[in-house]
Order: structure tokens, then sequence, then C-alpha cells
């Protein structure tokens, strides 16, 4: 049974930490800040917040550190990191999964930070939460789309309800027709690959899977989807949703005459013959629109129409 975070409200305390990598630009962070303040919340800094260690914010004891004691302060009533990048893989050994369990509180990310996402589900059943990062949270990045499904995801104890496209005529491709409901799990597709073979591994049995990525080839694509398939990992899941793939697309790539294999070509490679309901398209990637959503909780795609719906709420 999923244990679920307590809801935002105005004059909670928002911890920020950077478990993956550094922001490029120090005034994201500032910006951020100043938005979740202008929201009406107070916000703390981590201790190593941003710090600089080659690919990483920190070393590998720092970043868990700053994640552990964001869970464990009494202070604090929910988490949102800077950014993803790479490198939240590295400091799940650090991680006080227990102490996460006691004190479930709001977590928001995606992209590298799937790795906190999965583990945390795995190890505790807490509710997570993919969306946004603070970096985005300013008034040249965060779209009105982004800050509508970021509100109604965790301020509200309501179910969100249907994700639907951020532009009106945005096509949907439904790859296999049907309906199909169960608890939603997943993230970024490079990530849920890292997980195979450890304490970690993604369960996709009987559950709604989730997957997007950003400017990886399709070859690659390919390659990653094999490997979950390989692993058993697509034949029993309820239904499939791909978000939007930013930039998946083949390198030498010219527009007016295609010589290489698209995405949408692996994809009805892999999931068309499952037979399952699955869509393809919706603003839940990498893209300039992205809806919050949680984690760990019932999800329904009617792929006749086109719909992913988010039935249950994330927080309580």
């Amino acid at each position: 049974m999923n244990i679920k975070p307590k809801k935002l409200i105005k004059g909670d305390t928002i911890g920020i930490i950077s478990p993956a990598s550094p922001s490029y630009r120090k005034s994201d962070v500032i910006r951020g800040k100043e938005t979740l303040e202008k929201w009406g919340f107070r916000v703390t800094l981590s201790k190593n917040l941003n710090r600089r260690n080659g690919f990483t914010a920190g070393t590998d004891e720092e970043r868990a550190n700053d994640f552990n004691e964001m869970f464990a302060r009494k202070d604090i009533d929910a988490v949102f990191v800077t950014q993803g990048g790479y490198g939240s893989a590295r400091i799940l050994k650090y991680i006080d999964f227990e102490m996460i369990k006691k004190n479930p509180k709001i977590f928001i990310g995606f992209s590298d930070i799937t790795s906190l996402h999965l583990a945390i589900y795995k190890k505790t059943n807490v509710v997570t939460f993919h969306g946004p990062g603070v970096s985005r949270l300013n008034s040249q990045e965060l779209s009105q789309y982004t800050k509508d499904y970021l509100f109604k995801a965790i301020f509200s104890d309501e179910p969100i309800g249907e994700i639907v496209p951020a532009e009106v005529g945005t096509y949907i491709y439904s790859v296999n027709k049907g309906m199909a409901e169960g608890e939603l799990i997943g993230g970024n597709l490079t990530l849920i690959c890292s997980t195979l073979g450890t304490e970690y591994e993604i369960d996709t049995k009987g559950k709604i899977l989730f997957i997007e990525e950003v400017e990886t080839e399709p070859w690659i694509m390919d390659h990653m989807l094999c490997h979950l398939s390989n692993a058993g990992k697509l034949r029993d899941v309820a239904g499939i949703v791909i978000g939007e793939c930013k930039d998946c697309v083949p390198k030498k790539h010219d527009p007016g005459y295609h010589v290489d294999t698209s995405l949408e070509d692996i994809i009805e490679d892999y999931i068309k013959p499952l037979g399952i309901p699955a869509i393809y398209g919706l603003p839940i990637g990498h893209g300039r629109d992205i809806a919050t959503f949680p984690l760990g909780v019932r999800a329904k795609i009617d792929a006749d129409n086109m719909k992913f719906v988010v039935l249950e709420s994330g927080v309580v």
C-alpha cells in the first residue's frame, strides 16, 4: 500500500537540494527560490547546494547527506531538487530509506532524478512526484501549463485527472487501442534500465509504465527497449505511456529524406506486438511544458481516445 505525503499549504517550508548535477547558471536557483517565496513558501537551501565535483554537485556523501537531512528535519515540509543531469544513482547506497518511510514528504524532480523516485518507491512505497526542478521555476522557463499541473499535483488533495496536451491540435499517437488501469511507475528510460539487476529494480507487473527520454538516437532507444524486453519488464505491464521524447532523432537527420529508423518505428517494433494499450506524445518529458504527476498511484490509459488520466491523488 502506498504512503502519501501531506499536501503543501502556504507558509510551509521547502528544502532544496542538488542530488545530481550542479546548475550551470547559479541565478536559476536564486530565481526559483524567489518564485517559491512569491507563492507563499519558506525556502531552505541545503548545505552542499550546487557544489562542483566533476559531473556532480558535490561528493556522493555530501549529496546524500543533504538528501537525508532534508527528509529528517521536522521543519522541512517538502524536498525539491535544483535539476537532474547526472549522479543520483551514485547516492542510493547512502540513503536512509527507513527514515524516509517514517517521514514522507513531497519529493519532486525528473530526468536523472528517476533513480531516486524508483529507489524510494521500491524501498518505502512513498509516493513521489515526476515534475520540474527549481531551476525551471522562473518567468522565462515556467509555462502556465507547467505551473498549473504543479499546483494540481502538490497543492491539492484531489486527483489531477487527465493530463492533456499543452497545445490544441497536438497529435497523440495511439500505438495500441484499448483501456487499462494500474499503479503508475517509471520515468526516464535510461535510468529505468540502470535499475535492472540491482536492489532498486523497477517492478512493472500489472502497472502503467511511463517512459520518456531526451536527445537519444533511435538506435539507442532500441537498445534500451530491448534491454527492458529481455529483462521481462514489458511482458506483464498493463499499459504504457510514452511521454514527449525531445530531440530523439538520428544525429545526421535530413528532414527532406529520412534515411534512418524513426523513434515511432522503434516504438512499434517493441510495443505494438504486446497488444496492450499504449499512447505516445504527451508533455511529460523534457519539453518546455511538463505536467507534474505522482508516481505510485492509480492511473488509467484510454488509448481509444488518446487519454491518460491520473485517478488518485498523490498527497493527503
